[in-house]
């Protein structure tokens, strides 16, 4: 029981680390481009949106890959700490709770990251065998 709880951990914990990296990325070239071109950020929100559900796809694809089994709780745990660190951040810093909009993208998200747990589970599970 305790080992599988610590690889659980170790799972949502290499997902989250993978998420964090990729929207630090991302953040990173969106602000070039809106720095360099005359691009507004109104016309990147479609895909700044859309790379951050590739983000928590890959951070749930991640966390069942590495956890091997259960890759929908995996994924959703993944997506729910997520959610729940930007949540801490924007109400600690900015004094904000999240808005209705903000609440359906979180699940949303949540939903995502578990579609890439399921995901990864079954494609990197060593007992699947070949056809």
């Amino acid at each position: 029981m305790i080992i599988a709880s610590r690889t659980f951990g170790l799972a949502v914990l290499h997902g989250l680390i993978a998420i964090f990296l990729l929207e630090i990325v991302g953040s990173l070239i969106f602000s070039f481009i809106l720095k360099l071109t005359s691009v507004q950020e109104s016309g990147l929100q479609v895909v700044i949106t859309a790379a951050s559900f590739i983000a928590l796809f890959a951070g749930g694809f991640i966390s069942g890959g590495k956890g091997k089994e259960k890759g929908w709780m995996l994924g959703g745990l993944t997506g729910l700490l997520y959610s729940l660190v930007i949540f801490l951040f924007q109400y600690l810093g900015y004094d904000r709770l999240f808005d209705q909009q903000q609440i359906i993208y979180h699940v949303c998200f949540m939903l995502i990251a578990m579609m890439g747990g399921i995901l990864g589970v079954n494609l990197t599970s060593k007992s699947r065998t070949s056809a």
